[in-house]
């Protein structure tokens, strides 16, 4: 199997160790991974900015780069929902719909497609609150809803995360609400964004974990700059470093 490797402009600049372990990851399961060098952004922080038009020549970009794999795979579910549910800006085409029509988030790659059944090479004693970001949730269906309240239970990270020898994943209220990172929200709302990302923290610190792992980066990336001005000694790490074995 092979499959196109997107690492997210923020993922590249700020924590390059979480698009090793993605590739590593896929490696180790034998998946045969292409990293096009040329690949920039997907576009979303314009889209949400409502800048419609200036996303126009990124999407394109990133299509003329993807669309001949039959796997597109992106460790980050808010960017693999805009490539899936919002590629709106380049024309429509059949190179269009096949970028959206085969993308994946990582989790949903390895849950619904690979379908892995363990990770071997991976243990960690310790004690983890997973948070599933709104775009993984309520974009790609990785888990269900806390306000359908009749919907049957699943949730595919966690399904993952439980086949790590030696984790404790601990419970926490208001498990699925927002931690206020937003994209460009967090630039244009900062009092709003911050405030509830102090909240979510209050929320998580109540399970005493060890650490916080999400699939999403950008949202870990906005709780740890709320966890330090907090002073919280709480750890936080992508979901692909744990299943890869990575805890350093």
């Amino acid at each position: 199997m092979r499959v196109g490797l997107v690492v997210p402009c923020y993922i590249d600049v700020f924590y390059p160790e979480v698009g090793i372990a993605a590739l590593e990851l896929l490696e180790r399961l034998g998946v045969e991974v292409d990293y096009p060098f040329d690949q920039t952004c997907c576009g979303q922080p314009m889209a949400n900015s409502g800048c419609e038009a200036d996303s126009r020549a990124t999407e394109e970009h990133f299509i003329g780069l993807f669309s001949r794999f039959e796997y597109i795979v992106i460790p980050s579910g808010s960017c693999t929902h805009h490539v899936r549910n919002k590629f709106i800006a380049a024309p429509p085409g059949p190179e269009r719909d096949q970028v959206s029509k085969h993308v994946y988030d990582l989790i949903e790659f390895l849950h619904d497609v690979l379908k892995v059944n363990e990770f071997p090479w991976s243990e960690f004693p310790h004690k983890v609150a997973l948070h599933n970001s709104c775009s993984a949730v309520r974009g790609l269906h990785m888990a269900s809803m806390s306000e359908r309240v009749h919907d049957p239970y699943f949730n595919k990270p966690k399904a993952l995360l439980e086949k790590v020898k030696g984790i404790e994943l601990v419970d926490f209220p208001r498990h699925d609400e927002c931690c206020g990172f937003g994209g460009t929200f967090s630039a244009t709302e900062e009092a709003v964004s911050a405030r509830m990302g102090y909240d979510k923290l209050g929320f998580i610190q109540r399970s005493q974990p060890e650490y916080i792992v999400s699939s999403d980066m950008s949202c870990l990336m906005h709780l740890q700059g709320c966890g330090r001005r907090l002073g919280t000694e709480v750890k936080f790490r992508h979901i692909a470093q744990l299943l890869n074995g990575d805890h350093a």
